[in-house]
């Protein structure tokens, strides 16, 4: 696919130094970007590109430090979508057999839950029997959903989940239980005398072969673009609002509350005629990252818990590796988090896809 370097551009958020000029490449079966006749300032093209550049906090964003256990406050769930994990933790019981834990909790963390289970109770029916306890509450309400990040747990939680009348969804969009297992492992296994390093899961991510993007997910255009943090929460509101479709995360409760809200955010445009439905059929996805492939000279769009797809393509060159590896230094600069956003056309105000994205790692534990 041919490629058009465009004027957008990047800045390194980590340093704010010198500026990496982002390019606009064709998204699979069409042409490119025309490129400008002239050179515009960041600002303007972050207001051509992207509008409503309204600098609005998440309302969630409240700094979260609760420990291990659930607050007896945290017990009863209200949200409509849960995010869980069940597996071994770094602890030996007195047989020295791994011991298993539960843990629960909606993206914003007001409702947590936490159980140990011994070796010998990890089954779907255990499992299964923990959540009715849990929605047996006074006051507790059943969740539309449960998000989980472990492919080898997916036979019993989607079970358990599926026999409480609860829709289980693989997907990498856990930022907040992966980061509340990464608290507990310096707060509470660490210290517990029943701590091992040599009961540590090691867990890692199997990710699939790369796929062919369907038609249905297909843009006409695409292009590295920049954002502050406030702008980009501030736009997100609509998302929030279900005035437009995407996906957002709370930063506190994923261990980010200390980005600046000047901090440059890199992410990708799409550009597509069809872009309602085009930003409808993405939002059935469980974006987790987008990343770009230089090797293969591809953006890669990966969705659940290990699907990778060929979202976009440029022409290799000098200029076009040396920008797309710009655009995932400038991702590492700020801890992963990026977005992908879908316009009908690079000079079009109406927004119909927002998502916030963060590439990371899961725990390793």
């Amino acid at each position: 696919m041919s490629s058009c370097l465009g004027t957008q551009r990047i800045v390194t958020p980590a340093t704010h130094g010198r500026g990496l000029a982002a390019f606009s490449s064709s998204l699979l079966p069409h042409g490119p970007v025309p490129r400008p006749s002239h050179r515009r300032s960041p600002e303007q093209e972050q207001r051509r590109t992207l509008r409503r550049p309204q600098v609005v906090a998440l309302s969630s964003e409240v700094a979260v430090q609760q420990p291990s256990t659930s607050a007896t406050s945290k017990t009863v769930p209200n949200s409509s979508v849960w995010e869980i994990d069940f597996c071994s933790r770094p602890l030996l019981d007195e047989r020295g057999k791994k011991v298993w834990e539960l843990l629960i909790c909606d993206p914003e963390r007001n409702f947590e839950y936490s159980e140990y289970f011994p070796n010998s109770k990890i089954n779907s029916g255990e499992l299964k029997r923990t959540i009715e306890r849990i929605l047996a509450q006074p006051g507790a309400e059943r969740p539309e959903k449960a998000r989980f990040f472990r492919s080898q747990m997916q036979t019993i939680i989607t079970k358990a989940l599926t026999d409480c009348q609860i829709k289980a969804v693989p997907s990498r969009r856990c930022f907040t239980v992966m980061s509340w297992i990464g608290e507990r492992l310096e707060s509470v296994y660490r210290l517990d005398p029943r701590y091992s390093d040599k009961a540590q899961s090691l867990f890692q991510l199997d990710l699939g072969p790369l796929e062919a993007l369907p038609d249905a997910l297909r843009g006409e255009q695409w292009a590295f673009v920049q954002l502050p943090l406030g702008t980009l929460l501030g736009m997100l509101r609509r998302v929030e609002e279900a005035e437009i479709f995407g996906g957002t995360f709370s930063l506190a409760t994923s261990g980010l509350q200390d980005l600046p809200r000047d901090m440059l955010i890199p992410g990708v445009v799409v550009f597509s005629r069809r872009a309602l439905p085009l930003a409808a059929w993405t939002n059935g996805l469980e974006i987790a990252a987008v990343k770009a492939d230089v090797q293969r000279s591809c953006l890669v769009l990966e969705t659940g818990v290990n699907q990778r797809w060929k979202y976009g393509s440029w022409k290799p060159s000098e200029e076009s590796v040396g920008e797309a590896e710009g655009w995932e230094l400038a991702k590492q600069g700020v801890s992963g988090v990026h977005f992908l956003a879908v316009q009908p056309d690079p000079d079009s105000e109406e927004l119909t896809g927002l998502w916030m994205l963060r590439d990371c790692e899961p725990p390793s534990i």
